[in-house]
């Protein structure tokens, strides 16, 4: 039960425009019942589904990185890190068997790459794919 706070504070952050959608059908319904003009009903409807749904949408839209040429701009190109990044996102493993998988890859990584900093080289990999992971649920 201590998961619910954040259960919700998830929900409401990245399905705002469902809940937005069900409160303004909401409010449709009760503003001819409240003012008793019967024309209140579409006129909430359209201004709430719309206008402002959009302009929100829009104004909530993530900024994409300045100078990357993609989400995964930042992470190498390896075929295993991306088949371990897809079963994660899927769900096939959670996040302790990634991160078990993810520590094995690393140190295992070629030449080229074992002169670079592995704990840098894991955040990055693990932010690309809590990104990855987001876009994926929405």
């Amino acid at each position: 039960m201590t998961d619910l706070p954040r259960r919700i504070a998830w929900n409401l952050r990245h399905r705002w425009r469902r809940i937005f959608a069900v409160l303004v059908l909401g409010a449709g319904v009760a503003a001819p019942l409240v003012t008793g003009l019967w024309w209140s009903l579409p006129l909430v409807w359209f201004f709430g589904l719309f206008v402002a749904l959009p302009v929100l949408h829009t104004l909530t839209k993530p900024v994409p990185d300045q100078g990357g040429d993609g989400d995964d701009a930042n992470t190498p190109d390896d075929p295993a890190l991306r088949a371990l990044r897809e079963r994660y996102a899927r769900g096939e493993i959670d996040e302790r068997e990634f991160e078990r998988k993810l520590d094995r890859l690393l140190e295992t990584e070629d030449a080229e790459t074992a002169d670079r900093d592995a704990e840098d080289i894991a955040e990055r990999v693990r932010d690309g794919l809590r990104r990855e992971v987001e876009r994926v649920r929405e």
